[in-house]
Order: structure tokens, then C-alpha cells, then sequence
């Protein structure tokens, strides 16, 4: 999950059976449109082969990778030691799983959190745009990354280290946080963070930094009340400000018009809660019979629970996908409330930054001939992987099977195709825009 790019479908909670979405990675890896979810992003982004804690090691911005992960980067072995984190490791490294990722106790706790949509952080969201500030386009989505959410990058390319002409961001400030109050405001430039000079770094090697963590152990955040020293410039004036992190609550789930009467629910990452957020801002915040942009780019994933409970809030029950477990075959369903489906027009909006949960709900959302997919082509993590608990406390993640969409499509190397390519990102919402005044002229 933060990062990621595993399909995760983990009883979170046993006693509850929580199903999660997650991808194993680094957070090292690469520029990202989504950012640090929540802690989410904390664990990186990354892909097989990178440096995970998995088969794989890799050095910060491997050959392999651009994807939101819940997997650390490998450390030197006295530290692995330290941290308690050994017998996963020796698991992860016998399995030959491209997806597997071991954790210390600390790390999965951190995840827990994580999926829980809580982090600590200053509530700053950052992007990469090109020197001149203008952000890359074409075929690649504009890299973002947050201390709060996860991070994909350029349509799940490789995760190298972007060229010093380009430069961070403030993308967005949490209401209400540190860099809230701190008056720090969205388009300010980011130049350094605790000393270190971040032009031209990976976004989530950025967000590590904002978080206090190591890149090299990306999920060791620093605790609430410490504190990181910022560099910013707002035009020509030069800023510094000291900020104090806290334990603060992610935002996965925002809602806002984009013109047209269009109402856009932006999904960063299935955290506790999210789909239910979903629920009540269609039900109360877009207009009967009004159209919907169900924004899925960057989403690098996380809770299933959340996922399926998103899907049925567009549909009236029925089958979102299957999955492996361990040979058997399971289904989700998305809850029947026993009312009229839900007929808004819908267009669902991915990239490659598009992972695992979110893949699921959008293969759900077109294989039901529900929704519209405009954007381009999604990641294709479609693998399962349960948690190993280790004697030494660690939690060794291993992939267990497959999901499927309800016409059987496998996702795992493939993604999903959108009905409507649209490889432009600055392009993609105008575009859906107009598929739902379509939608909207046929309803």
C-alpha cells in the first residue's frame, strides 16, 4: 500500500478477515502520481526485482519499479537484526517470489496504521514539475507524492532518478496540519527538507524526508513532536520553516466539481473508511441523476473491504471479482441494499499508477458495463499475498493466487486496457468529461 503493488487480500484483523489490497516495493523507487497515503506511502514504491525486502534487492530508484508498495528497501543486516526483522527476510529470500516482502514489527505495525488512514507527517502532498513549471505530459502522468499518501510513477514506469531540470512541488496542504498553520501553501518550491536538497529527487525519496524517514528503511517513520526544517521559495522570496510532525488522518477520499455539472471523487488509496466516504459523498454530495468522475489514477491501492464497498455504491450487488486462496477459489460481492441501482452517469479516470484494489474495482466497475474507463492503461498487480507471521515478530508476505475481474480477466502483468486511451494527463479530464455529457444525453 503505500506505494505498492501488491494485491494483498490479508485478513488484516483475523477475527474480522479483513481482505487487503497491497503491493510490496519501495518507497525508493521513482517519481509518483499518488503519493504517501496516508502512511501508505511510507512503505515506497516499487516493483519486482527492486529493493524490497523481497528476492530482489535494488539501490534508491532501482531498474524496476514506479508503483506504491508496502515493502522497505533492504538494510545492512546488523540493522535488520536490530529491528527483528531476520526470519522474514530468510522466508522472502527462499520463496524466489518477485512479489514477496518481509517487515520488522515496527514496519507492519506502520502498515497497520497505515490501513487504518493515519501517518506522521506535516501534511504536505508534493509533485514533480519541470523547472520552467510545467508538468511532464505525453505519455507519462505527472509525477506526485505526499507524506500522506502513495505514489505511482509516470504510468508505472521504471523508477529512475528523475534529471535535476525538474523540481518539487507543494501540491496540496492539509487543512488543519503543521504546514497548515505553518503557511505553507500549494505551489510554494520545495528546495530542501532537513538539510537535504530534494530538486530533482524522486518524489518519494521527498516524502521519506518529510515523514523523517530513512529512504534506505522508509517505513521507520519519525515519531509525532519531532521535527524537520523546510526550504521553500514562493516566487523570489525565500522561506524557511520549522515544522513539528504529527500523528495526522489521511484524506483518501476528496470530492470537488471539475465544470460541466461533472462531480470528481478522487480515491488516493482504500483506507479504513474509504468506501463508505464514497457512499455518502454519491448519495449526498452529486446531484440525482448527475454525472460522476470516479478518479482512480495513482491509486495504488489497499484495503479490499473498501474497495468492494465502493463498487457498491454503482452497483446493485452482485459479483466484483474472485480470488485465489491458496487454491480455493473465493468471490467478493458487493453489498445488495436492496435499492434501485445506481444509474449516474459514470466514467472511471486511471493511469498506471492504477494498482491492484483500485484495478479490481475499475475491471468490477467495466466488466458490468457500468462505467466508461478513459486514461491509459492500468499497472497489472493482480497477485495475492498473505502475511507469514515470523518467531522473531517479523511478517513475512508471500503470494498465495490471482484475482480476476467478473468476466475472468487476469490482471497480474496485463492491467486493464480503458475504452477510451486518453495518454495525456492534462488531457484526461476534459476528455471524460465530455464521454459523461454522452452518458448523460443517452440516460
Amino acid at each position: 500500500m503505500p506505494g505498492s503493488w501488491f494485491l494483498d487480500t490479508r485478513p488484516r484483523r483475523p477475527r474480522r478477515g479483513t481482505l487487503t489490497l497491497v503491493f510490496v516495493g519501495v518507497l525508493a523507487t521513482g517519481a509518483a502520481t499518488g503519493a504517501f497515503g496516508g502512511e501508505l506511502a511510507a512503505f515506497g514504491s516499487a516493483g519486482p526485482g527492486s529493493a524490497a525486502h523481497g528476492t530482489g534487492r535494488g539501490a534508491l530508484g532501482g531498474p524496476q519499479g514506479t508503483a506504491d508498495g508496502k515493502g522497505t528497501p533492504a538494510g545492512p543486516r546488523e540493522a535488520r537484526e536490530r529491528a527483528g526483522g531476520v526470519d522474514a527476510d530468510a522466508v522472502v529470500s527462499r520463496s524466489g517470489d518477485r512479489w514477496s516482502a518481509a517487515y520488522s514489527a515496527r514496519e507492519y505495525e506502520g502498515l497497520r496504521q497505515a490501513l487504518d488512514g493515519s501517518y506522521v507527517g506535516v501534511g504536505i502532498s508534493v509533485r514533480q514539475t519541470r523547472a520552467d513549471g510545467t508538468d511532464p505530459d505525453g505519455d507519462t502522468a505527472a509525477a506526485a507524492g505526499s507524506d500522506r499518501e502513495s505514489a505511482t510513477d509516470r504510468g508505472g514506469s521504471s523508477g529512475h532518478r528523475p534529471a535535476r531540470s525538474t523540481a518539487v512541488v507543494v501540491d496540496r496542504v492539509q487543512p488543519g496540519s503543521p504546514a497548515d498553520r505553518a503557511g505553507i501553501r500549494a505551489g510554494d518550491r520545495l528546495r530542501s527538507v532537513a538539510g537535504h536538497r530534494v530538486t530533482g529527487e524522486p518524489v518519494t525519496a521527498v516524502v521519506a524526508l518529510l515523514r523523517g524517514s530513512d529512504p534506505e528503511a522508509p517505513a521507520e517513520a519519525a515519531e509525532p513532536g519531532s521535527q524537520v526544517r523546510l526550504h521553500l521559495t514562493r516566487g523570489s522570496t525565500d522561506l524557511t520553516r520549522t515544522l513539528r510532525r504529527e500523528r495526522l488522518t489521511t484524506e483518501s477520499v476528496r470530492v470537488d466539481r471539475v465544470g460541466g455539472g461533472v462531480t470528481r471523487v478522487k480515491i488516493s488509496s482504500f483506507t479504513k473508511g474509504s468506501g463508505e466516504q464514497v457512499r455518502e459523498a454519491v448519495a449526498e454530495r452529486v446531484p440525482e441523476h448527475g454525472p460522476v468522475l470516479l478518479d482512480l489514477r495513482g491509486n495504488s491501492g489497499g484495503l479490499v473491504d473498501e474497495a468492494v464497498t465502493t463498487a457498491g455504491a454503482f452497483l446493485d450487488g452482485g459479483l466484483v471479482a474472485t480470488y485465489d486462496d491458496n487454491g480455493t477459489r473465493r468471490a467478493l460481492y458487493a453489498e445488495d441494499r436492496s435499492r434501485a441501482v445506481e444509474r449516474r452517469p459514470l466514467v472511471v479516470l486511471v493511469d498506471g499508477g492504477t494498482m491492484s484494489a483500485a484495478e479490481m474495482l475499475t475491471g468490477a466497475l467495466q466488466d458490468r458495463g457500468r462505467a466508461v474507463v478513459v486514461g491509459s492503461r492500468t499497472f497489472g498487480k493482480g497477485s495475492v499475498q498473505m502475511p507469514r507471521p515470523q518467531s522473531d515478530g517479523s511478517v513475512a508476505e508471500l503470494t498465495v493466487g490471482h484475482y480476476t475481474t467478473p468476466s475472468g480477466r487476469d490482471v497480474e502483468g496485463h492491467g486493464i486496457a480503458p475504452d477510451l486511451p486518453v495518454p495525456s494527463r492534462s488531457e484526461a479530464v476534459d476528455r471524460a468529461r465530455t464521454v459523461l455529457s454522452g452518458l448523460e444525453a443517452r440516460s
